[in-house]
């Protein structure tokens, strides 16, 4: 996994995280236990601070950015989908940010929230907790409570907890595959 330092500060990364081998760390990250960062993803501290709390994952293909001086915060248990551009301030905790989901600056997400697939979470916006936002720009749609959206808050962090220990256990590089003839 490259890890870089980047003007006197770099990753600080606990023992019991799960880093992807092709994950990229730079800067002042912090990334605490129990955390997942996967493959292909990129967290680029250089101007800003990120924090990726306890049992959090980035998954594959993310990016997580922020501002100058800014301090990016993924709160513990939540999500950051496949393929998704965080340059928001927070993420509560339990939050589950969609697949495709763009967040921009300084926009807050509250705890339990999913924002759907391909949303767009503007600049400066905040969403409240435990509801379901979604669309472009992302607008709340209702709570959360006794839906499919609540399920899937409670639940991913744990599911992606348990695949990176998975992971930290079970792949390995192959130098040579078969090749036909």
């Amino acid at each position: 996994m490259p890890l870089y330092e980047f003007e006197g500060k770099r990753p600080n990364v606990h023992p019991d995280a799960f880093i992807a081998p092709t994950a990229t760390l730079i800067g002042d990250v912090t990334v605490e236990k129990g955390a997942s960062v996967w493959y292909g993803a990129v967290l680029r501290a250089d101007i800003c601070t990120i924090v990726v709390r306890e049992g959090a994952n980035i998954q594959d293909n993310s990016v997580v950015h922020g501002g100058p001086d800014a301090h990016v915060e993924i709160g513990a248990h939540s999500t950051v989908a496949h393929s998704c551009v965080f340059h928001g301030e927070s993420l509560g905790e339990k939050g589950l940010v969609g697949n495709g989901t763009v967040v921009l600056d300084n926009a807050k997400i509250g705890a339990g929230t999913l924002v759907a697939a391909g949303s767009m979470v503007q600049q400066d916006t905040e969403i409240p907790a435990k509801v379901l936002a979604l669309g472009s720009p992302a607008k709340v749609k209702k709570e959360i409570a006794g839906t499919a959206a609540e399920f899937w808050t409670e639940m991913n962090g744990p599911y992606y907890a348990d695949l990176a220990a998975r992971h930290a256990a079970g792949i390995s590089l192959v130098e040579e595959w078969p090749r036909s003839t």
